[in-house]
């Protein structure tokens, strides 16, 4: 039942007529930019593309901006790697987008290091013309099946 990220994406939603495809470039161009942000460990840099009431929802939980920011502001918590592992399929609906893609990434945290592969599923809103994050939900990737 799982997709392996082994075939190419969708293209995207286009609107009816033939409509430009801007929303779909700025959105990958936003996703692209936020990955980058990340692995600078700037936390003023990372909350730029997230919404005030953006969360993470993982194994653990759900954590808010302030602290998932604040985590990152410490130098608790690092990347030093974040790389797609397949195309974003990304949906857009009037002023709100569905982004999601495999992302392998690598993390410190507590002065262990963390090296993840996972689904990741954003929800954009549209606002002032800016595309910002209000949730992020990872889900480990399952390891290939493995020939016995």
């Amino acid at each position: 039942m799982g997709d392996s990220g082994d075939r190419a994406w969708p293209t995207p939603d286009r609107r009816e007529g033939g409509a430009d495809s801007a929303p779909h470039a700025r959105l990958a161009s936003a996703v692209d930019e936020w990955a980058a942000a990340i692995v600078t460990n700037d936390a003023a840099r990372v909350a730029a593309f997230m919404a005030d009431e953006w969360v993470i929802v993982s194994e653990s939980g759900i954590t808010d901006r302030d602290a998932f920011l604040s985590l990152v502001a410490s130098g608790r918590l690092t990347h030093s790697a974040m790389e797609a592992i397949t195309p974003p399929r990304i949906r857009v609906h009037g002023h709100t987008a569905v982004v999601t893609a495999r992302i392998t990434n690598t993390a410190h945290y507590g002065g262990r290091r963390f090296d993840a592969d996972e689904w990741t599923t954003d929800v954009f809103v549209e606002r002032d013309g800016h595309w910002r994050c209000v949730l992020s939900h990872i889900t480990p990737a399952a390891a290939p099946p493995t020939d016995s």
